[in-house]
């Protein structure tokens, strides 16, 4: 490393104290030393600008409020830098594909949060399972009772199906399994014996996924030609009392076509995105008291954000010990994130 380089982490107190918490900033400090921890709620672009160039990094670590990198960080304002190890989601909004393809090395949390995402979407669809929307608003607000004709549903013995077959789907697999031994998967391109491996059936398509189970669970990648992919008919396909849950991204379903359906079916939703974020607050997915709404929290939860730094300090080892880095952030890669 140059001589004058000193390395940065760039957070927020709030993201010190959950990502960082426990030594684990004293950990990252010692492994960049020397270091330099730059509170990002006080650096505006022009004095990040400035840090770069009198830093002059070789690694940066990054939390939410991280500046995005300027266009010309690595040819002029830093150009020792060589890896920005990012402890949250999407890079986009912070670096550049001309960046990644100039050799700038680029991780985020990748993998590290795909089980309380899979937790999320099994508490959704067992809320949806329970009516909780409804019974929560019934029970609070109108003072309430079962009475002989309500309607209760188990997810025991459900048939399952998955739209995806990732990191999500494969955590979430287990999870299923005390309930239900019924459990299909759709994605285009998976091998068989990926399926196979995890003890799950292949759906012959996405058409025979939704109205084939009882549970449709979204856990696919978005891409350009999935986006909206999920409209009016399949979501009209899933058999009557069946559920749809969407931990994965809002873009894959039309939304339009979602509101139509809860409005004229029993179509039990839990949705933990949505196309436009934050849900505006007159949209009309509020107030059905047949969705379950959460506000994209399903992960990483504020006490798991430690898997998320505990990620980076294992990628930032093995780039001082000059080994691969756990899933970097490539051009291909880039281009399918969102």
């Amino acid at each position: 490393m140059n001589l004058k380089s000193t390395n940065l982490i760039v957070v927020t107190q709030r993201e010190s104290e959950t990502f960082l918490r426990e030594g684990r900033l004293a950990k990252m400090e010692q492994l960049l030393e020397p270091c330099r921890v730059v509170s990002a709620e006080d650096c505006s672009p022009q004095e990040w600008e400035s840090v770069l160039r009198e830093a002059n990094p070789e690694i940066v670590v990054g939390g939410w409020a991280m500046r995005p990198l300027p266009a010309n960080a690595l040819s002029e304002l830093a150009p020792a830098l060589k890896y920005v190890c990012y402890l949250a989601g999407s890079v986009r909004h912070l670096v550049s594909r001309e960046q990644i393809a100039a050799g700038l090395l680029v991780t985020n949390w990748g993998n590290s949060i795909s089980r309380t995402i899979s937790e999320c979407a099994l508490l959704l669809t067992l809320s949806c399972m329970r009516r909780l929307t409804y019974w929560a608003e019934q029970m609070h607000d109108k003072g309430a009772w079962k009475t002989p004709a309500t309607e209760t549903q188990s997810l025991f013995d459900r048939r399952v199906g998955l739209h995806g077959f990732g990191a999500i789907a494969k955590e979430l697999v287990p999870l299923l399994r005390p309930f239900t031994s019924r459990i299909s998967a759709y994605t285009e391109g998976m091998p068989d014996e990926v399926y196979q491996e995890y003890g799950v059936e292949k759906a012959d398509s996405l058409e025979a996924l939704f109205a084939n189970h009882d549970v449709i669970i979204e856990v696919e990648a978005l891409t350009p030609a999935r986006h909206k992919i999920i409209g009016e008919a399949l979501l009209r396909s899933i058999p009557a009392g069946g559920v749809f849950v969407n931990v994965a991204r809002g873009a894959l379903v039309d939304e339009n076509a979602l509101v139509r359906v809860v409005k004229s079916t029993d179509l039990q939703v839990g949705l933990d995105v949505f196309a436009i974020e934050p849900l505006p607050v007159d949209h009309p997915l509020r107030g059905c008291r047949n969705v379950t709404l959460l506000p994209h929290l399903s992960g990483p939860t504020t006490d798991r954000r430690i898997d998320s730094a505990d990620r980076a300090i294992e990628n930032l080892q093995r780039f001082r010990e000059g080994k691969p880095l756990i899933a970097p952030i490539t051009c291909e890669v880039y281009d399918r994130s969102t």
